[in-house]
């Protein structure tokens, strides 16, 4: 097995999570992480001392430029000029006692998609409760949000639990410090029919209120019964629940249309 191999398949079983002090060791990080096979949909970044021309309001990801036709979209072919374009979501967090972040990848959209709740609806969790809620162990979630909060950064990889060792490795030869480990993966859509709110991809659930996730699940396993395509049902989901409903001050889609 060459180098290039080493990460060969998409199921992600553990979450490996290192603190860099700088862009070019993340710029770094991120490109060898590639190399070796890892999935861009399995490599998250997040901290605060990113600088870009484009002003990013809230999270937005692919999904959110399909669904909606953002104008946004342009920004995943030239972010920051660095490799965190080539993962799957960037956007800017603002969140309590540590300030504005610059996420990349699924761990921004489990954090703004309130996957735990640990930040949404929270005026005092910082990032501590959400990294506990997401596995990681509080002594480590607390230097996190310390060195996040001085201007390192942090990168998490999902991967299988057998390359886990060879990917620590990694991370420590690329100068991660602080390198912990938990035994899930971030929160993502289930896949076929949807059964409850947790069903939903984070970065979905974020714009939906309760009532009108329930919308979206409903027309969503209707469609989805129907072609057996995801894509082709959440497109139809989302054009039901915008049909249904409008965004309301904290532009979550929950006031029903008269």
């Amino acid at each position: 097995m060459t180098a290039a191999q080493v990460v060969d398949t998409p199921i992600a079983e553990k979450t490996i999570s290192a603190l860099f002090e700088n862009r070019e060791q993340v710029d770094s990080v991120i490109r060898r992480l590639l190399e070796r096979g890892v999935s861009s949909d399995h490599i998250s970044v997040i901290g605060k001392n990113f600088h870009s021309e484009t002003r990013i309001a809230g999270f937005i990801t692919r999904k959110d430029v399909i669904l909606e036709g953002l104008k946004q979209g342009g920004i995943f072919g030239s972010l920051f000029g660095s490799a965190l374009a080539l993962l799957t979501g960037v956007g800017v967090l603002f969140v309590p006692f540590v300030g504005t972040l610059v996420a990349a990848g699924p761990i921004g959209a489990a954090l703004l998609g309130a996957a735990t709740g640990a930040i949404a609806g929270s005026a005092g969790a910082g990032l501590v409760s959400a990294f506990v809620a997401l596995g990681m162990p509080e002594e480590k979630a607390a230097v996190y949000q310390t060195r996040i909060q001085e201007g390192d950064f942090l990168v998490t990889v999902e991967i299988p639990a057998n390359k886990s060792g060879e990917i620590r490795l990694l991370l420590e030869s690329a100068g991660g410090k602080e390198i912990s480990s938990t035994e899930t993966a971030l929160p993502r859509k289930t896949s076929g029919e949807l059964t409850v709110s947790s069903d939903l991809s984070p970065e979905i659930r974020s714009h939906l209120s309760e009532e009108a996730q329930k919308t979206f699940i409903d027309s969503y396993n209707t469609a989805y019964k129907e072609s057996n395509d995801e894509s082709k049902a959440e497109h139809h989901a989302w054009d039901v629940v915008c049909q249904h409903y409008k965004k309301d001050e904290h532009g979550i889609l929950s006031l029903e249309k008269s």
